[in-house]
């Protein structure tokens, strides 16, 4: 039997109970870090569970950006540079990637108060985080405000991959949980994975096999 909830109900939740729900009813969702640096070279780190693949030709991300209730570091960066990077979590790292959603002065860098390790290559602007085993170098695109609850949309393009020896199949497939990426529901619940299956492309006339 399933309970029912009614929007009625969310309206009469308690706002951190209300916050709690919503988040996590949309399952289970990439993490990551993005680093950045301004124009003046002071890095930041934040946390991000809102990272989707938008398209492969040309390689496309977005992440969503919270209501500017207070300085967002990393939207600024990103927007004044061009450049940032995206750095998967692995089990290594969770609690301290978690860290860096606290609401450090920006003359505070995430990296130092976590003790994560920034790590520039190939003159690339943005600092990667050296615990990550899968690493994206990414070129700002656009910004598209969403004016139902004043949230941003940051549309980047993949301009480098570093990837984790091994991890990646024949058919260029990632097999993230060799790279130890994890996963994680609502604000604060942090998930390893287990795969069940992977399947061979869906067409009506041939039967679905397993090509693990």
């Amino acid at each position: 039997m399933k309970k029912y909830i009614t929007s009625e109900d969310i309206e009469t939740m308690d706002k951190q109970h209300c916050i709690n729900f919503i988040n996590s009813l949309g399952g289970f969702k990439s993490v990551c870090l993005v680093g950045t640096q301004n124009d003046q070279q002071q890095t930041n780190l934040a946390v991000f569970s809102s990272l989707v693949h938008l398209g492969s030709n040309p390689p496309l991300f977005g992440l969503i950006s919270r209501p500017a209730a207070y300085e967002r570091h990393t939207l600024e960066n990103l927007m004044t540079t061009g450049f940032y990077t995206i750095n998967h979590i692995n089990e290594g790292i969770y609690k301290q990637a978690h860290q860096t959603a606290a609401r450090y002065p920006r003359e505070l860098s995430e990296f130092d108060a976590t003790g994560l390790t920034t790590e520039y290559k190939n003159d690339f602007y943005a600092p990667f985080v050296a615990e990550s085993n899968i690493q994206l170098a990414m070129e700002f695109k656009q910004k598209i405000d969403i004016e139902l609850n004043n949230t941003v949309l940051i549309i980047g393009e993949l301009k480098a991959a570093y990837i984790l020896q091994n991890c990646q199949a024949a058919d260029g497939f990632l097999d993230l949980e060799m790279a130890n990426t994890i996963t994680c529901s609502g604000l604060d619940s942090y998930h390893t994975t287990t795969r069940l299956d992977r399947l061979s492309y869906a067409k009506p006339d041939k039967e679905i096999i397993s090509i693990l």
